[in-house]
């Protein structure tokens, strides 16, 4: 890569010591040196972790918090994600340090011993060791020991894989747009917040939707990225440097990159000069130290295992869990019900972001696997489903074994769950948003490779978020006759962002459910991108004017990332890599469109990831443009093969239950689930009531007879 030329030098002059003997005359920087500055480091970060801890909880505790501070609650790391990032911070702070005091300049200098640095800092610390239990049927919770070869393969808390090289403008952590002035391939990097304004901003929301999906598309596109990744914001190196001036002042310094608006933005009177922007947490780089690029974290396991439903670390999964119950059941709200069916228990961290959106209500967020539940109410009741599922699995498995333990219980019914979310994503989803090139990228099953990568890659996580441009304006409230609920049936999206008392005080999840199954997503389209919903209301509380812009979040985050261009990922995939006016129109099939971005950003190799990606015009019968099926198609496909817990591999269930499963539906588990008794036989098809519907008794059950041990 271009902007990698220079790192050669840079990285000569970081050889491990090992490798040859200094020279008399070489500066070395010795182990007294490294740990003298690691330390510093260590309560300099430390401090500035516990500060950012204290400030956002004493926001929290205010009654009017920043829509920044209502987000940060959901991007906050915890547990060991939260000791990762921090050892991460260490080590890029101790290594700036140490460069800065030997003042390198010589190339062939091996002055710093990077293992050395590396077990000062502990860098091997966050995660501990796992014991693997080759024989045992179940995963680990933190998806440890998948791959029996590389155990750590896969599992929470580790670097995202890069497919390409990462592209920071100082070669190392710093984002194009960083420096001002500063070009990239010769062209200046346009703002983030212009590019949305420019490319993605439509006004008429007539005409948006998609005539042949329902909202249940969407929805399970994030219930997908919830399971497989989640990057949280790292905190400030400095305690000194407050996120107060990140936040009020927009100064960009350490990890605040705020998204400036651009001249004559209308936000630019209601919001002042900028949208806060907090980087993404990363984490140690790992031997032989190739590259000392910056690379992010992924707080999740990699493997689509219901982890959003069970949680990444083994505290979190504890606490999930009703521990006091031989039956093997997940804990449940012990305030409310839903008409006799549970909810969510509440997280009982407080304050909690979610009684600001109604003071009166005072509802908190709800508790479960991933930290983001409560993010908008259409996550929340999935993730209400998901937990009622698991316990009705419980309840059946333990009736068909009595003698079975509320552990063996547990883990049975995780890994059904598991299955189901693996079969409806790859037999219902995927082949909607990948259409004619489903067989291209992700041919038939032919079992487990243990030579397959399942990591998630950094631009997996970019390529993914295709489905903000699927998000409609309005969420609807649906009775028994999928007739319009209540007073409130359609709300604006922007109010059901950390709404749980719309659940737990106004109705339950039922008419929501109805909502998924009888309503539309909104279609990916090249001039009707993403609704002002989320451009420009994203967290906005409801007392407030003041939201944040997905949109040029997106972009800005795929330059923290150190995401190459559009053209270096169509390389990627084997696609033309168009230069010209003429050749991006050729590509795009939309000359304004082509137009506009050329003007932005002068050549289509700076074009950003996320915004190369949506503009393309949709495959045959899919719901994304040839490059995003590349990207997704490829990732898919290496999450199946290097999983050796996959539903279809030979010896993970039997013959008799893979049978079973193949029969399970998301219109099953809403009839198990809910009080509604007529569903679609497609829920992922646009459904009019009462056309496509069918009473729950034409759809059908899981059959559970296979689990019956013979040991009864």
């Amino acid at each position: 890569m271009r902007v990698l030329l220079h790192l050669p030098a840079l990285l000569a002059s970081l050889t491990l010591l090992q490798t040859a003997a200094p020279a008399a005359n070489a500066r070395t920087t010795t182990t007294a040196a490294i740990s003298d500055a690691v330390s510093q480091v260590k309560v300099q970060v430390n401090k500035a972790f516990l500060e950012s801890r204290t400030r956002l909880k004493m926001a929290m505790s205010s009654e009017a918090p920043t829509t920044r501070q209502l987000s940060e609650y959901f991007k906050h790391a915890k547990g060991r994600a939260r000791t990762a990032i921090r050892i991460g911070q260490v080590w890029e702070e101790s290594l700036k340090k140490l460069r800065q005091r030997a003042a390198l300049t010589n190339a062939t200098d091996p002055s710093l011993d990077l293992t050395a640095l590396s077990w000062e800092v502990g860098c091997d610390v966050p995660v501990p060791v796992v014991q693997c239990d080759e024989d045992s049927p179940y995963r680990t919770i933190t998806g440890d020991c998948n791959n029996r070869r590389n155990p750590k393969l896969g599992a929470a808390n580790r670097a995202l894989a890069r497919w390409l090289p990462a592209e920071y403008e100082d070669g190392l952590s710093q984002p194009f747009g960083w420096t001002p002035g500063r070009t990239r391939n010769g062209f200046p990097v346009p703002l983030a917040r212009d590019v949305s304004n420019q490319i993605v901003d439509y006004l008429n929301e007539e005409g948006v939707l998609d005539q042949n999906r329902s909202l249940l598309f969407m929805q399970w596109g994030q219930i997908v990225d919830h399971d497989l990744d989640f990057a949280p914001d790292t905190e400030l190196g400095s305690s000194e440097y407050s996120k107060a001036q990140c936040d009020k002042y927009c100064i960009q310094r350490d990890n605040c990159f705020p998204i400036m608006f651009p001249p004559n933005d209308p936000k630019l009177k209601t919001q002042g000069k900028c949208m806060p922007f907090f980087r993404a947490g990363f984490v140690c780089p790992t031997p032989p130290y190739q590259s000392l690029a910056r690379d992010q974290i992924n707080a999740l396991t990699s493997f689509l295992d219901a982890s959003l439903v069970y949680g990444p670390e083994p505290s979190l999964a504890r606490r999930l869990r009703n521990l006091s119950s031989p039956l093997g059941l997940m804990a449940v709200n012990q305030e409310f019900c839903d008409h006799g069916l549970a909810y969510l228990p509440f997280d009982v961290k407080k304050p909690s972001p979610c009684e600001f959106i109604n003071t009166t209500a005072r509802v908190p967020c709800f508790l479960a696997g991933d930290s983001r539940a409560s993010e908008q109410i259409l996550l929340a009741t999935s993730h209400t489903l998901f937990l009622r599922e698991h316990n009705r699995l419980a309840i059946e498995l333990k009736r068909l074994n009595p003698h079975w333990d509320g552990e063996k219980v547990y883990q049975e019914a995780r890994k059904i769950l598991g299955a189901f979310v693996q079969i409806i994503t790859f037999r219902d989803y995927l082949p909607i948003v990948l259409g004619e090139e489903m067989q291209k990228w992700i041919p038939p099953y032919q079992g487990y490779n243990k030579c397959a990568d399942p990591r998630i890659s950094n631009v997996f996580t970019f390529a993914f978020r295709f489905g903000h441009l699927e998000v409609p304006s309005t969420v609807s409230r649906l009775d028994e006759n999928y007739q319009p609920w209540g007073p409130e049936a359609e709300l604006p999206l922007h109010t059901l962002f950390f709404n749980t008392w719309r659940i737990v005080k106004d109705g339950g999840i039922d008419p929501l459910v109805r909502g998924l199954l009888a309503k539309k997503s909104k279609l990916l389209d090249q001039n009707k991108m993403m609704t002002r919903e989320l451009r420009n209301k994203l967290f906005q509380p409801t007392h407030k004017i003041h939201g944040f812009d997905l949109a040029a979040i997106n972009i800005q985050r795929g330059r923290d990332h150190g995401m190459p261009g559009y053209n270096s990922w169509r390389g990627f995939c084997d696609l033309p890599q168009p230069k010209t006016l003429k050749e991006l129109n050729a590509v795009l099939k939309n000359r304004r469109l082509a137009k506009k971005l050329l003007d932005l950003y002068g050549t289509p190799d700076n074009i950003d990831i996320w915004v190369g990606g949506v503009a393309e015009p949709l495959v045959e019968r899919g719901r994304v443009g040839s490059l995003l099926a590349c990207l997704l198609g490829k990732q898919f496909q290496q999450i199946r093969d290097g999983d050796r817990f996959w539903w279809e591999n030979p010896g993970v269930f039997t013959e008799k239950q893979r049978d079973s499963l193949q029969k399970m539906s998301f219109s099953r588990l809403v009839c198990d689930n809910t009080h509604i008794t007529k569903v679609p036989r497609d829920p992922f098809q646009a459904n009019s009531y009462p056309q496509g519907f069918v009473d729950c008794s034409a759809i059908d059950k899981l059959d559970l007879s296979p689990w019956a041990s013979v040991e009864n």
